[in-house]
């Protein structure tokens, strides 16, 4: 079973493959993107949060090679973006074991939005 993880401990969860010398510059991807380009959180469930980023083709392409990167090494994470009508999402959902780990990375969010806006 995964932990309870706080902002602090930055998320990452022991099930995480990825060396642990790469996780900070992996954290740091993932804080650039939420304070530069998520617009709003919306929490769909305990198990899904959707995250509306900034209109702009590079981010498009920054989050799904990042969502792409963290499926690698975090493989119970689900990553899904939406492109229509002019606006970019992107769904984060995690199976029940995990939803602490999701709801740390929700909280990641919530600190770090906007403030690279």
């Amino acid at each position: 079973m995964t932990k309870n993880l706080t902002v602090d401990e930055g998320w990452v969860p022991d099930a995480c493959t990825l060396p642990t010398i790469e996780q900070p510059l992996r954290r740091e991807e993932f804080d650039d993107l939420f304070a530069q380009d998520v617009i709003r959180i919306d929490h769909v469930s305990t198990q899904q949060f959707r995250l509306e980023l900034r209109a702009d083709p590079v981010v498009a392409a920054r989050a799904a090679t990042l969502a792409a990167k963290e499926t690698g090494c975090c493989s119970f994470f689900t990553f899904q973006l939406t492109l229509s009508d002019g606006q970019i999402s992107m769904t984060v959902s995690a199976e029940g074991a995990h939803e602490p780990v999701l709801a740390a990375l929700a909280a990641r969010v919530h600190a770090k939005i906007g403030v690279g806006a």
